[in-house]
C-alpha cells in the first residue's frame, strides 16, 4: 500500500496529524510525520510519495513538502529519483550492515549508562512493549509484533535520558522498518526475539545493567547476521 492510493492507510494517519502540523507549519514536522508513517509500517519500501497528496493530507503548502521530503532524503528514508519523483527507500545489505554499527554503539550503552534506567516510567515503556509483543503473537498479528519490536528498541534508547539520542534512533528504526519489509518470513524473523525483549526488560528491572546490555549486543549481532542472510536469499 502506498501513499499514492487515496484509501492508503498511510494517507489517512498522515491526515489525522494535520492538527499537529498546523500549529508548527513547519517542514520538521512534515518530516516527522512521514518518517513516522514508515516507522509504523505503513509506508513500504518502493512506494512513491506524492507531493499534492502529502499537502493535501497535511494542510501545507507543497514548497513545505518538498523541503521535509529532501530532509528525508539526506536520512536515506526516501530516495529521489530524477523525473520520477520520491519514493521510499529499498534498503540493501550495505544499510543494514550501516544501521546495526550504529544501533550496538548506541543500545547497549544506553541500557548501560543510561540516566533513566532506574526510572520506573522508563523502563515501564520496556515492559508495555514486552506485553504489546506477546498480546499481538496471541492475535497472530505479526506486523503488530514487528511494530511492538519497533517500540521496546525506541524504549531502550529512551532509558538513555537524551533527546538528541530519542531523535537519532527514530531514523534508524525508520530504516529498519524498510529492511523488515524486505523479509520474507516475518514471524519466523520475530517470533524468537518476543522471548529475547523479555528478557532484556527483567534484566533492567532487577537493576543487573551490565548484563542487560551484554543481552542487547548479542540480540542485536543474531538479528544482523540473520537479515544478511535473509537478503543474500532474496
Amino acid at each position: 500500500m502506498t501513499i499514492a492510493d487515496p484509501a492508503g492507510a498511510a494517507l489517512a494517519s498522515l491526515t489525522g496529524a494535520r492538527a499537529l502540523v498546523a500549529r508548527t507549519s513547519t517542514a520538521e514536522r512534515v518530516a516527522d510525520a512521514v518518517r513516522n508513517e514508515v516507522v509504523e509500517g505503513r509506508l513500504r519500501p518502493g512506494g512513491r510519495l506524492p507531493e499534492q497528496a502529502l499537502s493535501h493530507a497535511l494542510g501545507v503548502s507543497r514548497n513545505t513538502v518538498r523541503e521535509a521530503l529532501s530532509q528525508l532524503v539526506a536520512e536515506r528514508v526516501l530516495v529521489r529519483e530524477p523525473n520520477r519523483g520520491v519514493f521510499v527507500a529499498v534498503p540493501d545489505a550495505e544499510a543494514v550492515r550501516d544501521v546495526y554499527r550504529a544501533r550496538l554503539l548506541i543500545e547497549p550503552a544506553a541500557v548501560r549508562e543510561g540516566e533513566r534506567a532506574d526510572d520506573p516510567e522508563a523502563v515501564g515503556r520496556l515492559r508495555a512493549a514486552v506485553r504489546e509483543g506477546r498480546e499481538a503473537a496471541a492475535q497472530d498479528d505479526w506486523p503488530g509484533v514487528a511494530g511492538a519490536n519497533q517500540h521496546f528498541h525506541r524504549a531502550l534508547v529512551g532509558l538513555a535520558g537524551s533527546a538528541r539520542l530519542d531523535q537519532q534512533m527514530g531514523l534508524l528504526l525508520a530504516e529498519m522498518r524498510l529492511v523488515f519489509h524486505r523479509m520474507t518470513s516475518v514471524r519466523e524473523f520475530h517470533e524468537p526475539y518476543l522471548d529475547g525483549n523479555d528478557a532484556i526488560t527483567r534484566l533492567v528491572e532487577s537493576g543487573e545493567r551490565e548484563r542487560a546490555a551484554a543481552e542487547v549486543a548479542s540480540y542485536l549481532r543474531t538479528a544482523e547476521a540473520q537479515i544478511l542472510a535473509a537478503f543474500a536469499n532474496l
